[in-house]
């Protein structure tokens, strides 16, 4: 994952890349970025999700169209929807919408990881089984732990660099349920304010994360619009509290955490780890020779739009319409008369 630098400039609107350095990852610090992880240690039988959050149906297919503004939001202008971001892994990929406008520091802090490259050749840490039905339905977590030298065999796992806690904002915008297909805020054990780099996907609704208090107040800050078959996958999933070469290092560190580390197999080997990539639907612009050049993410197998609007408040107009690939796409729009024109890309799901 590069990281975007982005140049406010509206003549030029371009982005410029920079890749992360992984070697600063150093070992001293990574020991110091701290225990991190889901404070509620298994759920409660069957809890109830509250009404007027996220709709139990999760009918996630009606949701009409995720987007990223590339300028837009540096001009405080009301997006329609979220920011992209695709999960990947070996299991499939998850696709999920961001809620910029009702929990902007908290998508803000998540996009920032993301850019600097921090979820690259990440893990799954923790999928609990709940004692009672021995079902791992719980949640599935991610975002503290990376891979160093993945696919070698001087892999080692190593904690995520963290940046500067954030605020809650569980009382910021709507308020959010923790109901299935959800992603939120991990935070550390009884504070309240300590959120930074680990998040979660809800298995079923588990509300009572919602509660006041310390140990409450899980933010969402998403939720799943594709891949939901992905995320289920995870209710039966393999788990382990045995210590081998390949949690040694860091179990001191985490705890209990790598008591609930799901695999793909029960060989305990670098390759059974669960390991996700994180990317968003970036849109980069480029003046050309023939006029500009807009490129992005394109979603598979689903209708991606590039609008465009010379005006704000903005009044948006269709550039093209094409089939996603899941590949990079562009495509060059020879009309440059007005040297202040903004672009989105809209897809329908």
């Amino acid at each position: 994952m590069r990281q975007a630098r982005w140049n406010t400039s509206l003549s030029a609107r371009r982005i410029e890349f920079n890749e992360p350095d992984r070697a600063n990852r150093s070992p001293a610090f990574l020991l110091n970025a701290g225990r991190q992880f889901l404070s509620a240690s298994s759920p409660p039988p069957s809890p109830s999700s509250a009404v007027g959050h996220i709709a139990r149906q999760a009918s996630f297919a009606r949701m009409t169209s995720v987007r990223l503004f590339l300028l837009l939001a540096l001009l405080s202008v009301p997006a329609r929807a979220g920011t992209l971001a695709h999960f990947r892994t070996i299991l499939g990929d998850i696709e999920v919408e961001l809620y910029d406008q009702d929990k902007p520091v908290t998508v803000q802090n998540f996009i920032r990881y993301v850019q600097s490259g921090a979820y690259r050749d990440s893990i799954l840490h923790r999928c609990p089984v709940n004692p009672l039905t021995g079902l791992s339905d719980f949640v599935v977590q991610g975002g503290g732990i990376f891979a160093t030298n993945r696919g070698t065999t001087n892999a080692t796992l190593r904690l995520i660099p963290t940046f500067a806690d954030i605020t809650n904002e569980f009382g910021v915008g709507r308020r959010l349920s923790n109901v299935y297909g959800t992603i939120a805020m991990a935070k550390r054990q009884g504070e309240t304010n300590s959120a930074n780099s680990q998040w979660f996907f809800n298995l079923k609704d588990n509300s009572f994360l919602d509660a006041p208090g310390t140990n409450g107040l899980f933010v969402v800050f998403g939720h799943v619009v594709r891949g939901t078959n992905v995320l289920n996958v995870f209710k039966t999933f393999k788990t382990t509290s045995t210590t081998t070469n390949v949690i040694r290092d860091l179990r001191a560190s985490l705890g209990s955490a790598f008591g609930e580390l799901p695999l793909l197999t029960a060989a305990l080997r670098y390759d059974d780890l669960v390991y996700v990539d994180i990317s968003l639907l970036n849109v980069g612009i480029a003046q050309t020779g023939g006029g500009r050049e807009i490129s992005w993410n394109s979603v598979k197998d689903k209708t991606n739009r590039v609008e465009f609007t010379t005006m704000i408040p903005p009044s948006w107009q269709t550039l093209v319409t094409t089939n996603g690939t899941g590949s990079p796409m562009t495509l060059t729009d020879a009309s440059a008369s007005n040297p202040e024109r903004f672009y989105p890309v809209r897809v329908d799901y």
